[in-house]
């Protein structure tokens, strides 16, 4: 079992194994799961949906509202 240590300002470092297995780079995002008193700890997926208004609010998300906002 891999382990680390959480400093001060919450910080910690990943170790290598876990940075490549997760073929991680610096700048990318995690996600964090809380499962009872466990974490998943995974990559984030490259979601552009959040740059996206009408997936992140679903009362902009009809045709009319998209029509209109094409342009923007």
């Amino acid at each position: 079992m891999l382990t680390s240590r959480l400093t001060s300002k919450a910080q910690t470092t990943i170790p290598q194994p876990i940075r490549r297995a997760l073929h991680l780079e610096p700048g990318d995002q995690l996600e964090y799961l809380v499962r009872g008193d466990e974490v998943l700890l995974r990559k984030a997926r490259n979601n552009d949906a959040t740059d996206d208004p009408f997936a992140t609010f679903s009362e902009w998300d009809s045709p009319a509202d998209r029509k209109a906002y094409a342009d923007l």
